[in-house]
């Protein structure tokens, strides 16, 4: 992962709606939710559903299918896991076995020994 898709991922995390709909998508898993059931699961108004989902997609962070009359929203794991390898590729003075860093797949959480590479 690059600096600039780092800073374009926190920043579009760095928002209290966002953080909770992309949070609720990791709950889901890879098969998503419903724009529909987002916004009634976190009181969100459907109107800024559509801006929200925006930047996190623009920030690569989630993916969007249509699913009949409705749009599937996901978590996009391996840029959840580019991303946590970017903030902590140096942790531990560099030595990869010291650091437990977790990566997510798919929905759960795993310890990882080695370096997350992007």
């Amino acid at each position: 992962m690059e600096k600039e898709q780092a800073v374009a991922a926190l920043a579009a995390l760095a928002q209290d709606s966002r953080l909770d709909m992309y949070r609720l998508l990791v709950r889901a898993g890879p098969d998503g939710v419903s724009a529909g059931q987002v916004a009634t699961e976190l009181g969100l108004a459907p109107n800024t559903l559509t801006f929200h989902f925006d930047r996190l997609r623009h920030a690569g962070l989630i993916t969007v299918r249509r699913a009949g009359r409705s749009m599937i929203y996901a978590a996009r794991f391996d840029t959840m896991n580019a991303l946590l390898g970017y903030l902590t590729e140096n942790c531990c003075k560099g030595v990869s076995s010291d650091c437990a860093a977790p990566a997510c797949v798919g929905g759960s959480v795993r310890a990882k020994k080695s370096k997350v590479r992007a």
